[in-house]
């Protein structure tokens, strides 16, 4: 990876840890599948305008990923961030990374080393500590929607990959539209109070919002799309693991939430566990011409 991608795949980690603060404000007034829903009508109308139709070759696929990396990835994480705390969400979701690692292998064809492995159950001991801590601090149902989450996620990640190369901005345009029905249909059935809770919105609640728009989805997705277009999926996806660190300081300094011993230590086993994954490049084997070309990194800039 070039200094600019290093740069760039800093910055989506502080963007997504600070929105996990951010969300859990915003849940506070708007129900979470409606926030969702808002959020991608959000970002799909500032993109959209600057963005092309999807030709035949890439409808089918964006609609694919919008299912997982937006209909399923968000749903999924706001509803369990929402009943759960910032910083257990924050670790909870970093299975992520292992899980988009140990996909990249089926669906890519860039097979793990034994050191990858080794580092991948690493990275659940940790979350599993983390979610097993004693207390009534710690619930088990949130910590699991938000693990599903990062399955979707990695899901989505490797889908992108596989399919693409994609224009970011494009991709996040179309994707964010495709998924506004899916969210908004499912909130319709299974919650209420959403008109209500447009008319109770305050600055606080907007301006939780407009983070989210801005610098979760075009600044945060648009970098991490055109990471994934360009890198090796093991060699980007551990830089989401920092989320970590950015989510539970917020945490705790916004929302006030406990710096446990038990969080630290599976929070710190969570990253050993990545930064092994990160160790080594994984090994690949006989993967056809073709389909080598259209999964091997591009060497150009992030921007």
């Amino acid at each position: 990876m070039s200094p600019l991608q290093v740069v760039c795949a800093l910055l989506v980690p502080l963007f997504w840890g600070f929105q996990f603060v951010v969300i859990k404000v915003g849940l506070t007034t708007f129900p979470p599948l409606f926030f969702v829903g808002l959020r991608f009508a959000a970002v799909a109308a500032i993109l959209l305008p600057f963005v092309g139709r999807p030709t035949r070759r890439e409808l089918g696929p964006m609609i694919t990923i919008s299912v997982f990396f937006g209909g399923l990835n968000f749903a999924l994480f706001f509803v369990g961030l929402g009943q759960g705390l910032a910083g257990v969400s924050a670790v909870a979701n970093q299975l992520s990374t292992p899980f988009a690692v140990l996909l990249a292998w089926p669906f890519l064809g860039e097979r793990p080393s034994t050191r990858v492995i080794l580092g991948v159950a690493l990275a659940f001991g940790g979350v599993a500590l983390t979610a097993a801590e004693p207390g009534a601090s710690v619930k088990i149902a949130p910590t699991l929607l938000v693990i599903a989450a990062g399955f979707a996620w990695a899901v989505g990640s490797v889908l992108t990959k596989r399919y693409g190369p994609f224009e970011p901005l494009k991709l996040m345009a179309w994707m964010s539209l495709f998924t506004v029905p899916q969210v908004m249909t499912t909130s319709l059935v299974v919650e209420h109070g959403q008109l209500a809770s447009l008319h109770a919105a305050n600055m606080t609640a907007w301006t939780a919002f407009a983070y989210t728009v801005l610098f979760g989805a075009v600044a945060g997705w648009g970098l991490w799309f055109r990471l994934i277009a360009q890198c090796s999926m093991t060699r980007v996806a551990p830089f989401a693991l920092l989320q970590i660190v950015f989510a539970v300081a917020a945490g705790v300094v916004f929302l006030h939430e406990p710096l446990t011993p038990t969080l630290v230590a599976g929070a710190v086993i969570c990253i050993v566990g990545v930064a092994i994954t990160q160790s080594r490049s994984p090994v690949r084997h006989s993967l056809p011409t073709a389909l080598r070309a259209s999964v091997e990194p591009s060497q150009g800039e992030c921007l």
